[in-house]
């Protein structure tokens, strides 16, 4: 079992006020799901205005397919223009 881990920080430029963030959060979390079988949820910077972390993970049976999945994550975030990617990681744990 390969589980592929990634980690996507966000800066939210337009964002004045949580509750502005945490619609372009939601949006991004929704879209992500839809498009991708991945697991995601915001994990930090909850009480920053324009920051947003961002964890997801992908399970499979070979490692190169959870490291293009989780690059396809990475690359439609920022395809949303919802918000600027700053940062991001990608892990690959073998079971």
């Amino acid at each position: 079992m390969i589980v592929g881990v990634g980690f996507i920080r966000l800066m939210i430029h337009d964002s004045g006020s949580l509750k502005a963030k945490r619609r372009v959060v939601k949006s991004i979390l929704g879209k992500v799901r839809s498009k991708f079988d991945v697991s995601i949820a915001e994990i930090g910077d909850q009480d920053k205005w324009q920051r947003c972390s961002i964890g997801y993970a992908f399970v499979t049976n070979e490692s190169g397919h959870a490291h293009r999945m989780l690059e396809q994550v990475v690359d439609y975030v920022e395809k949303l223009h919802l918000a600027e990617v700053t940062e991001y990681n990608i892990e690959i744990v073998h079971y």
